[in-house]
């Protein structure tokens, strides 16, 4: 991808959020002139954007979405729920099409289909049912069913064509068939009318024919054979390795669903991301892009339900159909993509001057070294080295820390980044399910590291989930109780010294106790006479439980036992703390306390096998040496206890898969690990240092793999791999 278009992705992203943001501001009744001429210059510039890189598709659907918002500009057209909509589905469609530039680094071919339909919401008219552009989708099976029909003339080697002349064909003088001949090498062919259109209600003067073929020859011979043809041109290469490849995608997609299967709330979103992460891959790869783009699409639904059950039958559907993968192997439409995260960073130039100049201080440190190896040359006193040596290492240990801290001030990101998607969220989530909510965010100009700020949307999204739909009573309710009919949800986030905190606030009905009493009652969790010695506010925890839900049906917002205790697990993998206040009636608070950065990390170290491994020192209690007849046998595991508190232990070398010390000891060196809440311990070799390290995670094929945090190396050139303790207990 070239800079320019790097350029205009980066821009028109910044101009997509300006214009959600205005338009969210419209519909709360914001529709001050201001508002309104910056949400027009919003989506004129994205048009003249569009032009710049040649993408006429974009530039007539943002045309004529300005249209409109040129008459709402001008008062001869009022702001309406369903323009405030459409405007919004515009905006997604743009969306769209930038992930696809940036997964090719062009416009994509395909998009007429959808700016008309675009275009079309905005005239107010559906377009002609003969309308070619109104039939996006009339058989997305087309590939598959010609290939099942045809099943007998397929070369191993050629393009299949799929050919939807405009309705006005004949007008313009063209005949689609006249250029369906010009087509050299044709195999096979049919003629076919699109789905749902009946013979005798044919206009003859309008074209409503589905063409599709196979060629021997090359796609470019093809594509030149209907160049200018007024219509849409799918084609699709064969290749003759397609059934080997399908083995394996057959082979991966069957493993997600294993994994989709596998029981226990722990981690059960984590693997669903992951899944359906792999899974989109697959397709993508595959050639599959519509069906990539809508599992991507189906992927976010299901995290935010909390169910898999329709990612696992879309997977299926996929493994029914294993002549799609196999033939559209190598399509030439563009690939649709999940949204990636936004690779490119803004920093200040002044952080930027300020490593340029810890860059010139550390050049005069490395010729201060330099200047200390010629006096050893020159037999200088031992003495003076050493005084020199110890001034020298001091002065550098300061600017390792200076230039430490100004590489973490360039990786923050601020929690705007997050911030930002919830108001659409919101919006959604509270119409689906009948209720009122004004959502404000506050403090979003507060930095986090990227790592810290980049792990927040999911946790973040179950709060708001929570808050909407147990915390928010419905608008006669309220009513009744004397509050406002629309409940408030408050998003905010603060600094303070060395964490990030981040709160979200509703003002409903607040955390029955009562009611969690009773569910943790019924449900086995602890027995009555445990509850009734508990306080309230012990009994609130109770909510991180895995599983634990009050809700008595299941929706599509909650119900199913996941939410709570995925948040409590995703803070506390990056170092957080989860906490709630709650106020019957009056509304509730949960608090997560993170560090500023994952970065600079306090860690211990132990050696297990001859290897050394790093624990964050956050999550270590304490270390003890346990006598080895004091370890308790309890089913396949071992435990031990301390301080009249029997502790689960594992073996670190075991766990890990290598081979254990072979020398027998008497006693047990033993870390206490804390992890959600629980203590563990994990047996080790020998106890190590604590030390202070830049922690970096793992990249490329060890990108997802459990149980690490991340990786540094050691003064002695070793790497020292830190592991996720909570991971390791899962």
């Amino acid at each position: 991808m070239n800079e320019f278009v790097e350029q205009f992705l980066l821009e028109a992203r910044e101009l997509i959020e300006q214009g959600t943001n205005d338009l969210l501001a419209m519909e709360k009744g914001e529709s001050g002139r201001e508002t309104i001429d910056a949400l027009f210059r919003a989506f004129h510039t994205l048009k003249g954007a569009a032009g710049i890189v040649e993408f006429a598709a974009m530039g007539r659907a943002l045309h004529a979405a300005e249209e409109a918002l040129s008459e709402v500009r001008n008062e001869t057209r009022k702001v309406s729920p369903r323009l405030i909509d459409d405007c919004l589905g515009c905006l997604d469609q743009v969306t769209r099409w930038l992930d696809e530039m940036e997964a090719t680094g062009e416009p994509p071919t395909n998009a007429d289909d959808a700016a008309g339909a675009i275009v079309a919401k905005f005239i107010g008219t559906a377009p002609e049912s003969g309308d070619v552009r109104s039939r996006t989708n009339t058989n997305p099976n087309w590939l598959e069913a010609f290939r099942n029909a045809h099943s007998g003339s397929f070369p191993p080697t050629g393009v299949v064509l799929h050919f939807q002349p405009d309705a006005d064909a004949f007008f313009r003088g063209e005949d689609p068939l006249a250029r369906l001949a010009e087509v050299p090498d044709l195999v096979v062919m049919d003629l076919t009318l699109p789905d749902g259109v009946i013979l005798h209600d044919i206009d003859p003067f309008s074209c409503v024919l589905d063409i599709v073929g196979v060629s021997r020859a090359s796609k470019e011979l093809v594509r030149a054979a209907f160049e200018g043809a007024p219509g849409t041109l799918d084609i699709v290469e064969l290749h003759p390795d397609a059934i080997d490849l399908q083995q394996d995608l057959r082979s991966l997609l069957q493993a997600q669903i294993l994994l989709l299967h596998e029981r226990g709330t722990e981690g059960r979103l984590g693997r669903m991301a992951a899944a359906g992460r792999v899974a989109v891959n697959v397709l993508q790869h595959a050639g599959l892009r519509d069906a990539a783009a809508e599992m991507a699409a189906l992927l976010e639904t299901c995290l935010v339900d909390g169910d898999a059950t329709a990612l696992i039958e879309a997977t299926q559907n996929i493994l029914d159909g294993p002549a799609r993968i196999e033939s559209a192997a190598h399509s030439d439409t563009p690939v649709r993509t999940q949204a990636q995260p936004n690779r490119v960073m803004r920093v200040d130039p002044l952080r930027v001057d300020a490593l340029v100049n810890l860059t010139g201080e550390l050049t005069v440190a490395k010729n201060a070294f330099g200047h200390i190896a010629t006096k050893i040359q020159n037999g200088v006193d031992p003495k003076e080295l050493l005084a020199d040596l110890r001034e020298q290492q001091g002065r550098l240990d300061r600017l390792v820390g200076e230039l430490q801290r100004a590489v973490l001030k360039i990786r923050v990101l601020p929690l705007r980044q997050v911030f930002q998607r919830f108001p659409r969220l919101v919006r959604e989530i509270s119409a689906s399910i009948g209720k009122s909510v004004t959502f404000i965010t506050e403090g979003e100009s507060t930095e986090a590291d990227a790592t810290i700020v980049e792990s927040l949307f999911e946790p973040l999204l179950h709060i708001i989930r929570n808050a909407i739909d147990h915390g928010s009573e419905d608008p006669a309710t309220r009513k009744a109780l004397g509050k406002e009919p629309s409940a408030t949800i408050i998003l905010r986030a603060r600094r303070h010294l060395e964490n990030v905190i981040v709160e979200v606030e509703d003002d409903g009905r607040g955390i029955d106790v009562r009611r969690i009493r009773e569910v943790a009652a019924d449900r086995g969790l602890l027995s009555q006479a445990s509850l009734n010695e508990m306080n309230d506010n012990d009994v609130v925890q109770l909510i991180y439980a895995p599983g634990f839900s009050t809700s008595s049906e299941v929706t599509g917002l909650s119900g199913r036992g996941v939410g709570l205790d995925s948040v409590k697990a995703a803070v506390e993998r990056v170092g957080g703390v989860v906490s709630v206040d709650s106020h019957p009636g009056q509304g509730s608070t949960i608090r997560l306390t993170l560090p500023f950065t994952v970065m600079l990390t306090k860690v211990m170290t132990a050696e297990t096998a001859g290897q050394v491994f790093g624990f964050a020192l956050d999550t270590v209690v304490e270390t003890a040496s346990v006598p080895c007849k004091d370890l308790a046998a309890i089913g396949r595991g071992r435990a031990f206890v301390l301080r009249d508190r029997t502790i689960p232990l594992i073996n670190l070398a075991e766990s890990l898969g290598l081979s254990p010390a072979s020398e027998a000891t008497k006693e047990t060196r033993i870390v206490v690990i804390s992890s959600t809440g629980h203590l563990g311990g994990i047996e080790v070799d020998k106890l190590g240092e604590r030390m202070e390290v830049m922690l970096k995670p793992m990249d490329g094929l060890l990108k997802n793999m459990r149980g690490v945090a991340g990786t540094t190396l050691l003064g002695d050139g070793r790497v020292l791999i830190v592991l996720d303790v909570q991971e390791l207990f899962e």
